[in-house]
């Protein structure tokens, strides 16, 4: 048997040395906590309905990573910004709706939705570097009339959207053009 008399198996998968779970995409690390921290996080796998400690601690480590991101600032990230606004204030409407088409290229949807005491709930879907996204939440949270205002980012980012000029599969019309070029 040599080696394979060595790895482990997992739920019929044979572990190689880097504790990868062949055929899976999935790793295998080894953590300590100290006593009242594994209590704590197992206690927090139940209420949040986790299926596992690793789904738990894997959930933590794409929040953690996704925030790391963020302070890089440069990074292109995908995000929604909250915000709840009093629409009866004169003026907090059109300003942000000028600062959504002044930042054309990074929102891509907004929903607005009325709330009760004349207030407003927008949800607005962004995409573009993650210090020009905090740029304009911190510039929509300056309106006058806006309550609150928090943004959401994700690592995970839409797809392109339109293809670029010239670039990719050419249209049928610009096939049939190239036909009658020839």
């Amino acid at each position: 048997m040599g080696n394979r008399a060595l790895q482990p198996l997992v739920l019929g998968r044979r572990m190689d040395i880097a504790g990868t779970v062949q055929g899976s995409g999935v790793n295998r690390i080894s953590v300590s906590l100290p006593e009242g921290l594994l209590q704590q996080l197992d206690k927090m796998v139940k209420e949040k309905g986790f299926g596992s400690r690793s789904q738990a601690i894997a959930d933590m480590i794409h929040y953690q990573l996704t925030e790391h991101h963020q302070e890089l600032g440069e990074s292109i990230m995908a995000g929604t910004i909250n915000l709840v606004y009093d629409h009866s204030i004169p003026g907090v409407q059109k300003q942000l709706s000028d600062l959504q088409h002044e930042y054309v290229d990074e929102v891509i949807s907004a929903l607005n939705v009325n709330l009760e005491h004349k207030q407003t709930l927008s949800v607005i879907l962004v995409q573009g570097p993650a210090s020009k996204l905090k740029m304009i939440v911190n510039r929509m949270n300056a309106c006058r009339g806006v309550i609150s205002g928090r943004l959401l980012m994700s690592a995970a980012i839409l797809p392109q959207l339109h293809p670029l000029p010239g670039a990719g599969k050419q249209t049928d019309r610009q096939q049939q053009l190239n036909k009658v070029e020839l």
